[in-house]
Parts: structure tokens; C-alpha cells; sequence
């Protein structure tokens, strides 16, 4: 099975790069912009720890939005799901994931779901720590322990440059203040979030985060129960009904794998009880997925029949 997966991985990943050309790295970030569009790799990790990987898997990249699934872990360890899902609704959104505008229209005002930047924010005002050091290194442990790579940090430049030029999340963050969603100050809240975003990972430390929680908060190799069985199918679940922004519904049809995407490119792919999966690949497409990563995903999804629908 693994020659299986070896052999058709090289061969996806050839014919996955042909849609490159239709995508764009991400502009609004300008740490990101340096992105090589025609990077692509793909890494899938089993229970035993057996990795099957092609392309360049030693390509660090930023989480981006697969950080929010990891800030929702620890926020439902911290506070519990009811307290968390007061705040933050469980909907699926056809909207962008930077939009302000059903905010506005929704009563309570609260943000839809916690893969919207909204609800990301929401949730990531509620991790516990005294500073925000204490804060990232809470979320930077759990990212650690599921990859089961101490070296993970994030990027201060990437941070810095996000933090510079955040001005849409920002706004949210004044917006969800205003309507009690959040409390506390908002440029520490700010600094948190960007650092968390950039947390600096590979596909395989990518694949493995994926694998945790494909058997149910359990770590693949040592069995070590890392996050509650139903934290883990709580994210699963958000993987799939809002995972890959407002393309989450063409994605669960085509490839129905819970999945999260970022802006720099990355896909978490959670194959329940199977597997783990990390690609990176910055070429978007118009919602902000990586155009050839969601192309591997398809391509794995049909012919090794992953879907879970």
C-alpha cells in the first residue's frame, strides 16, 4: 500500500502542477508574496508512522487559517464547547472568510463559525496565559506535541508583517468588542493571532497534525490521547462544513476529506482513521485555497476512494 500511495503521489503531483499556472501567491501579506508559485508537495502519514511523500517535503511554510483549528483545540480545552460556541456559531458561510458584512446583519452579532476570521479571532481572545507569550506558547506546545517536532516556532517576520498590514482584523476584532464578543486589548489580541498564523511547519510536521486528529486526538504512534476524542471530531467536523473557506461545499462533493486550508498554500487533510495529510502549494486559487493542492486532494480522493460521504 505504501509503493501504492509512493508511485501514484509522483504522479499526481505532475498532474496537479499543470493547474498552477491559474493561481496566484497570496499579495496581501507581503512576508507571503515571495512565495515560488510552482512549489508543490504532498506528505501522508499512517498510524505506524510509515510517511509517504513527494515533492519538496522539507519546505517550511506558514499555518495561515490551519491555525485556527489548532486555536479552537485549545480554546475548547481551556474554557469547555459550550462556553466557546456562546460566543462563536457553528454555521457554514457562503461569504469570504475576511468579511465584516454578516456580522452586521446577524443578532446576536455573533461570528458564524470558527474558521471565518471573525469567529478565528473570537476564539483565539479566549486561550488562556497571562501575556501573550504565554498564549502562543500554549498553542505552540499542542502544535509541537501533535507533530512531534520541538523545533516548530513561528516566524517573526512573517508576523510582523501581517500584524503591520492588519487592518480588515482589526476591525473585526473592534466590531465583535463592541457587540461583547470579545474583551480585552485588541493590539495584544492582534499580536497573538498573527503570531499564531505564522507558526512555521513542513508537510510531514503538517501530515502528522492531521493524523492526530484522524484518530479521534490519539498520537499515530504512541497512542497518547493528545486532545479529547471530541475536540478532534469537533474540528473534524468544522473541516468539512467550512474547512476550505467558501468553497467548502464543492470541496466536500469533489473530495469529501476533512480538510483545512491557509493562504500560504498549506492543506491539513484529516482522512478519519487512515491517515494524516500536509501539502503545501502557494498558488491560490480566487478563494484563497491552494489551486494545486485541492487538484492532489481530488486526485488522492478518487483513486484511493477517501471520501467519507
Amino acid at each position: 500500500m505504501h509503493y501504492m500511495f509512493q508511485q501514484s503521489l509522483e504522479e499526481f503531483i505532475t498532474e496537479a502542477k499543470r493547474y498552477i499556472k491559474d493561481g496566484k501567491v497570496a499579495k496581501y501579506i507581503p512576508a507571503l508574496e515571495r512565495a515560488d508559485a510552482n512549489d508543490l508537495a504532498i506528505a501522508i502519514y499512517e498510524q505506524n508512522g510509515a510517511i509517504s511523500s513527494a515533492g519538496d517535503v522539507s519546505n517550511i511554510f506558514t499555518l495561515q487559517s490551519v491555525s485556527k483549528i489548532l486555536s479552537l483545540a485549545v480554546a475548547i480545552m481551556d474554557h469547555g464547547k459550550y462556553y466557546v460556541f456562546q460566543k462563536v456559531g457553528m454555521e457554514p458561510t457562503g461569504d469570504p472568510f475576511n468579511s465584516i458584512s454578516k456580522l452586521e446583519t446577524s443578532v446576536p452579532s455573533k461570528p458564524l463559525n470558527p474558521m471565518i476570521n471573525a469567529g478565528a479571532l473570537a476564539v483565539t481572545s479566549m486561550i488562556k496565559g497571562e501575556s501573550v507569550q504565554e498564549k502562543i506558547h500554549r498553542i505552540l506546545l499542542l502544535v509541537r506535541k501533535m507533530a512531534n517536532n520541538d523545533s516548530i516556532n513561528y516566524s517573526s517576520e512573517v508576523a510582523k508583517s501581517e500584524y503591520d498590514t492588519a487592518y480588515l482584523n482589526r476591525s473585526l476584532c473592534y466590531f465583535l468588542k463592541q457587540h461583547g464578543i470579545i474583551s480585552g486589548d485588541i493590539e495584544q489580541l492582534m499580536d497573538l493571532y498573527t503570531k499564531q498564523c505564522a507558526i512555521s511547519v513542513n508537510c510531514i510536521d503538517l501530515a502528522r497534525i492531521g493524523a492526530v486528529f484522524a484518530f479521534d486526538g490519539q498520537d499515530p504512534e504512541s497512542k497518547e490521547q493528545m486532545i479529547e476524542k471530541d475536540i478532534a471530531r469537533i474540528c473534524k467536523t468544522f473541516m468539512v462544513t467550512c474547512g476550505m473557506y467558501n468553497a467548502s461545499g464543492e470541496f466536500a462533493t469533489k473530495v469529501g476529506i476533512p480538510a483545512k486550508s491557509g493562504v500560504s498554500g498549506a492543506i491539513l487533510g484529516s482522512v478519519p482513521h487512515k491517515f494524516g495529510i500536509g501539502i503545501y502549494g502557494p498558488a491560490l486559487d480566487d478563494k484563497g485555497n491552494s489551486i494545486a493542492g485541492v487538484e492532489l486532494l481530488r486526485l488522492l480522493s478518487k483513486r484511493h476512494e477517501l471520501s467519507i460521504f
